[in-house]
């Protein structure tokens, strides 16, 4: 029989939604990150950085990109004959087939998976935060403790705990208490969303809350853990960590990336996040070009100015057009004369000459103040923005758009322009 020490199971099924127009098409593990990267390329790396080599991603909402991505795991050396990368979607099977419901329910779907590999402990991950950590020190910290489960969590300001789940323990870091997004926290120490189970207490878990509609590990499985009297202690994580999943955090995370001395740095030798590269030209910085403090991908052709922004591979900045404080994806086209701000442009993005975007005064989304609620303009990928048109901030544009769209050729602030079949 197959022998692990640890397995780690890496939940990228999410839709999203509160990315917007950038998730309308993708899985936001796919998302593309720091001009170079996917947002799953950093718990992938952070896997075999830690020497964790048998890992499972479960994928559900839209997984084409995200799976062609993956592949077999060569970019982060996971393409083992024993363990490895696998993808795991939904599958149909003999009776109660469904949908993965909740993120202990996609996990109780894989008993068989995991099973194979007889682990002694299996490691619950996310695809959607930006961070390094060995989860081997993880490990053993849980060992230490003789733990049933160790949940990572790190001090956040009190303000913001009841975004979180939180966790109150005692002197020896054994937790008593654990509030799922409460009102009044308790405490300040944030849940991660990262956990490491005794694969035995795990296993009875799952099975016992089988039935529990849409089974959640910080809703469910860990306060059922806690009431059956489990060892669980908290593990504190002092370096950053940033769940991308705003608009907000998502572009703030970007710009964090080109700060004189970046909080979160990806040049460092002993820690690497590794990506699946396509083979592509080198950048091409015209005479005429500008760039500020900007990370700029290859194959990129810069004519214009780009300055405080993030640009990704075989993006064009034609003369005379200017990006600033900006989030540019994979095969954008910023024609001549435009001139953006605090904007995020997706994949294959094109717009055209003499545009202005991002300007104006803030005003409320007219599509959802729930997502679309800061200064930035989104563009969802493939779109197309016709010559000298004007869009103010917090506005959402996806689709192939021309000048009858826009009134009196502008978008004003807080509007917004979905092409019919686009979400």
């Amino acid at each position: 029989m197959i022998k692990k020490e640890m397995i780690a199971m890496l939940l990228a099924g999410g839709q999203g939604s509160r990315l917007g127009v950038l998730t309308s098409k993708v899985a936001k593990p796919a998302v593309a990150f720091g001009g170079k990267y996917k947002i799953i390329d950093f718990p992938l790396s952070n896997c075999i950085n830690s020497s964790v080599d048998t890992v499972g991603v479960l994928t559900q909402y839209q997984p084409l990109r995200l799976n062609a991505h993956i592949g077999i795991g060569i970019p982060w050396d996971l393409d083992r004959n024993i363990g490895g990368v696998t993808v795991l979607p939904p599958y149909e099977k003999s009776e109660n087939t469904d949908w993965y419901t909740g993120t202990a329910n996609a996990i109780f779907q894989n008993l068989d998976y995991m099973d194979s590999y007889n682990p002694d402990y299996v490691l619950i991950l996310s695809g959607d935060h930006i961070y390094k950590m060995d989860y081997e020190i993880m490990l053993d910290y849980h060992k230490a403790n003789n733990a049933d489960v160790t949940l990572a969590v790190m001090p956040v300001p009190i303000e913001e705990a009841s975004r979180f789940g939180v966790v109150v323990a005692d002197e020896e870091n054994r937790i008593k208490e654990f509030q799922e997004k409460p009102e009044k926290p308790k405490s300040n120490l944030a849940s991660m969303g990262i956990y490491i189970f005794s694969w035995p207490v795990l296993k009875e878990a799952l099975i016992k809350l089988k039935d529990q509609p849409s089974c959640d590990f910080g809703k469910h499985v860990i306060p059922y853990c806690h009431e059956k009297g489990d060892r669980i202690f908290a593990y504190e994580f002092n370096g950053y960590w940033k769940d991308v999943g705003t608009l907000h955090s998502y572009w703030e995370a970007n710009m964090e990336l080109i700060d004189i001395v970046p909080e979160f740095n990806l040049y460092e030798e002993y820690w690497k996040i590794y990506t699946k590269s396509d083979v592509l030209p080198p950048q091409y910085i015209s005479d005429k070009a500008r760039v500020d403090r900007s990370i700029v991908g290859e194959g990129c052709e810069i004519f214009g100015t780009v300055c405080n922004s993030v640009v990704s591979a075989n993006v064009v900045v034609e003369e005379g057009a200017e990006v600033y404080d900006s989030i540019i994806m994979q095969g954008a086209v910023i024609k001549k004369g435009t001139k953006l701000h605090k904007t995020i442009v997706a994949e294959g993005v094109v717009i055209g000459e003499d545009c202005r975007v991002g300007v104006g005064e803030y005003a409320d989304s007219k599509l959802s103040t729930k997502i679309y609620n800061c200064d930035l303009a989104v563009i969802g990928e493939n779109s197309v923005i016709p010559d000298g048109v004007t869009i103010g901030k917090n506005t959402a544009i996806v689709g192939k758009t021309d000048e009858s769209d826009y009134t009196d050729g502008k978008l004003e602030s807080g509007d917004y322009i979905i092409k019919a079949g686009e979400i």
